[in-house]
């Protein structure tokens, strides 16, 4: 909200303004209204590991995140250049591997990658996209430049409930729309749809789109059912879909209905058991024989984790001049990958000053903050890269930038970081802003919704 010299910054002015006039007990007041409003609308996460029980409400700050007009563009030039190499990247290596070739990747960091999938290879998608839906996470450094800190490009979660928050700040506090003009977010189900029906076999010409969910009992279920209800389509399990002739059919109370794209948001090992875990019970069998004939779109595609790998962030920047021929607009946070001897040795040596991360994690676990960890986890974390040293990367403890946030003693600056949806179809769009998530801990680095991390309302404003 303020610059290096102490001066509220230009586009935060009104909402200095508006807190200035605001009494306490009507924040506390709105406060509540808004976990009763939550509440009843249903939206949790499971938080895991926590004794009060798997799931809880994800806790929302009613002061804002905001961008300028300016900031974002210069933000959204940078994500559109990388979803658009990715998806390049993707392409490349189930096709012709020229990046490979040509020695820019190492070939083993891809061909022997975990979630490199065979089945892929030689398989012609439409627009030639694989990762529909990308959720690519940004933090602000106190340099002030924006740095990418991974790219989530399998299932990436969130965005229900930035569509959420926008709904609840109108609700609650309406004057402050008035003051100044904030670019809406409430257009995504309809670009999100549109997305979605590009990813469709081309002979079909009015496709049916379904949400492929793993069920109730999934952490993000709220998000698949609030998503299929904003798109009006179907959602749908593994259980209600079926495979007949070489086309992909669900099950509705007036018989058989063909369906054209699924959006799954479920992993690749549970998508069909008859091509990939045998015990999944979450999938469609046949599945892959549809999707390999071309008769069903996936959004996202098949394989497309093997460009979100945490082992794989260090070649975008590489990936962007070699497709774009391009200097990358966004920076990679500076990383050692501890599969390389130099690397785990650095690692090794400044263990109590870096962030240690699993290339396979998510959702903050597996991973060691240094200057935050106990002697004992870091002689812990210690055996674990000495033991698998491949399994894991490292990179510096950058200075997250802050946001004011109501917290019990009153206002108070929380770390966050910003995701935004980047839509790939017949072209590369997205709305303005993104899920701003907060560390609500005082100091915390992490921001995760499944480690306590809490959630404000992004505004890109005039």
């Amino acid at each position: 909200m303020r610059s290096a010299d102490g001066a509220v910054r230009a586009h935060y002015e009104p909402l200095v303004k508006w807190l200035e006039q605001m009494p306490p007990e009507r924040v506390e007041a709105k406060r509540r209204e808004a976990d009763l409003l939550f509440h009843r609308v249903g939206i949790t996460f499971a938080v895991y590991g926590d004794e009060q029980g798997a799931e809880r409400l994800i806790p929302f700050d009613t002061i804002p995140r905001i961008l300028d007009k300016a900031e974002w563009e210069t933000i959204s030039r940078g994500l559109r250049q990388r979803v658009n190499a990715l998806n390049r990247f993707l392409h490349d290596i189930y096709h012709g591997q020229e990046i490979l070739k040509a020695g820019v990747i190492p070939a083993e960091q891809v061909l022997t990658n975990d979630a490199f999938q065979v089945a892929m290879l030689g398989l012609d998608l439409p627009n030639q996209v694989y990762s529909h839906i990308s959720g690519i996470d940004l933090i602000r450094h106190s340099d002030g430049q924006y740095y990418v800190l991974e790219d989530n490009l399998r299932t990436p979660s969130g965005v229900s409930y930035m569509l959420e928050n926008r709904k609840m700040m109108m609700r609650l506090f309406p004057e402050l729309f008035a003051r100044q003009r904030v670019f809406p977010v409430e257009h995504y189900a309809g670009l999100l749809l549109d997305t979605l029906r590009a990813a469709a076999p081309e002979r079909v010409r009015d496709p049916v789109v379904a949400v492929l969910t793993p069920g109730q009992h999934n952490s993000a279920y709220f998000e698949h059912a609030f998503l299929a209800q904003q798109m009006g389509v179907e959602l749908v399990e593994g259980a209600d879909l079926y495979v007949k002739d070489g086309t992909l059919y669900m099950r509705t109370t007036s018989g058989r209905q063909r369906v054209d794209v699924i959006y799954r948001r479920i992993d690749d090992a549970f998508l069909d058991p008859l091509a990939f875990r045998q015990d999944s019970l979450l999938g469609v069998p046949g599945l892959l024989s549809v999707y390999r004939a071309g008769n069903i779109g996936l959004a996202n595609a098949i394989g497309t984790g093997v460009a979100d790998d945490k082992s794989t962030y260090p070649y975008v920047p590489d990936m962007i001049r070699f497709y774009l021929g391009e200097e990358p607009l966004l920076a990679n946070v500076p990383t050692w990958q501890c599969k390389r001897a130099d690397d785990l040795a650095h690692v090794l040596d400044n263990l109590a000053e870096l962030v240690v991360k699993e290339v396979q994690g998510s959702g903050g676990y597996g991973m060691l903050i240094g200057p935050t960890a106990t002697k004992a986890e870091l002689e812990a974390f210690r055996a674990r890269l000495i033991a698998n040293p491949a399994n894991y990367i490292a990179q510096p403890t950058l200075s997250l930038s802050t946001c004011p946030t109501f917290v019990e003693a009153g206002i108070a600056p929380r770390h966050v970081d910003l995701r935004p949806f980047v839509l790939s179809g017949k072209n590369v769009r997205m709305v303005p802003g993104g899920l701003t998530r907060v560390a609500l801990k005082e100091g915390s680095l992490v921001v995760n919704s499944s480690q306590g991390g809490g959630t404000k309302d992004t505004w890109v404003v005039e």
